[in-house]
């Protein structure tokens, strides 16, 4: 047996061991659009894997982690997802920021933070998208300067669309700090903590009548002047990196999940006889061959635009052939005063997916510049 075969079997009899008991109920629960369910759970279900070495599987051995190789991570996250394990609640610290400061962070940001996340005692979110720059990030005008005694960082801005920042203590934010620059230059990578005085998270209700998304606002808000990655001005190249790790090797459990979520709509089908309408049938099919060539590509290490423009349209394209399967009940809530179920928030919420980590328009933008090398777009 392998190395790589030993350390699957090696989670798998876990996980098998340990989502039993109170941890069993959590099963399936959690992910995009449903981060609500059992969110305390999932957190004391994760603690509970930090306590047994196995968060931050990837991370080199002297931050906490296993030095788990590339196949090893993929194992770990393909046995995850079938599992059926709750859904993470340190993934943005965990797979962001943490190999975030292990590339660029000083040590003592990485004696600091990293040992908190390892062990799920601090929650991230990611302040990056603003009201008048979402996918375009070069655009932020969230503004850090340092107090006169040098000694903090004072941050005013807005940020949006900020995941999980109601449950989050930190958040790690892109702000301009070089006064009268522009675009690209001028930026800084700076952690900031949420619990401190100037600092007001508002939920935003999402089509799904949930709030994962949040509205973050900094009125003077104050970190250390430590608390930046990298040297200041030096902002944008951090935070280019942080989008590599954010569309990494974790993304490959997500196959798995997509995969259950095929295999139930399929059965659905056959079950309430929308199996029986050819144009159904056909579109089950070609879901069937587009997951597996997505599966495929993701082995290959696809670069991770063209693998986010991928899976992003599929998904949607799933949710809107779930409605269909459905019939007319789909348009139906299952109850008051608006609960729906599971095919009508994977319909709602999968409208997002094409927007939310990069947009379509800038994934498609960077794959014609960046990988084609095709004449950049003119820009005023």
């Amino acid at each position: 047996m392998s190395s790589v075969e030993e350390f699957r079997a090696e989670i798998r009899a876990w996980l098998a061991d340990h989502l039993v008991g109170e941890f069993a109920e959590l099963r399936g629960r959690g992910g995009p659009g449903r981060e609500h369910e059992a969110f305390e759970g999932r957190l004391a279900w994760e603690r509970h894997m930090a306590a047994h070495g196995w968060t931050c599987v990837g991370w080199p051995v002297e931050h906490g982690g296993r030095g788990a190789s590339l196949e090893e991570q993929i194992a770990f996250h393909e046995e995850y997802a079938l599992a059926d394990a709750p859904a993470r609640v340190n993934h943005i610290g965990e797979q962001l920021l943490g190999p975030t400061l292990i590339a660029f962070g000083t040590e003592e940001q990485k004696q600091r933070f990293l040992p908190p996340i390892v062990a799920v005692e601090e929650l991230w979110c990611q302040g990056y998208s603003e009201p008048d720059a979402g996918s375009d990030l070069a655009n932020v005008r969230t503004r850090g300067v340092l107090s006169p005694d040098g000694s903090q960082w004072v941050v005013d801005g807005q940020k949006i669309w900020t995941s999980l920042a109601h449950e989050a203590q930190w958040c790690f934010v892109v702000a301009r700090t070089e006064p009268g620059s522009r675009r690209h230059a001028g930026l800084s990578y700076l952690l900031v903590p949420l619990d401190g005085p100037g600092v007001e998270v508002r939920p935003i209700v999402q089509l799904t009548g949930t709030s994962e998304f949040n509205e973050v606002f900094f009125d003077g808000a104050r970190t250390d002047a430590s608390h930046v990655v990298g040297e200041p001005g030096d902002g944008w190249r951090i935070a280019m990196a942080t989008l590599g790790f954010e569309r990494g090797v974790s993304t490959l459990g997500q196959q798995v999940g997509f995969r259950r979520e095929w295999d139930a709509l399929a059965e659905l089908a056959r079950k309430n006889g929308g199996i029986a309408d050819p144009l159904i049938r056909d579109r089950l099919v070609r879901a069937w061959i587009d997951l597996e060539a997505m599966a495929a590509s993701a082995r290959r290490g696809v670069d991770p635009s063209v693998g986010k423009l991928h899976w992003a349209a599929w998904h949607r394209g799933l949710g809107e052939l779930a409605m269909d399967v459905c019939g007319a009940a789909s348009t139906v809530a299952a109850g008051e005063p608006y609960e729906l179920d599971d095919w009508q928030r994977l319909f709602l919420f999968s409208r997002a997916d094409t927007i939310y980590a990069g947009s379509d328009e800038i994934q498609k933008n960077i794959v014609a510049e960046r990988l084609l090398g095709l004449p950049k777009e003119a820009r005023v």
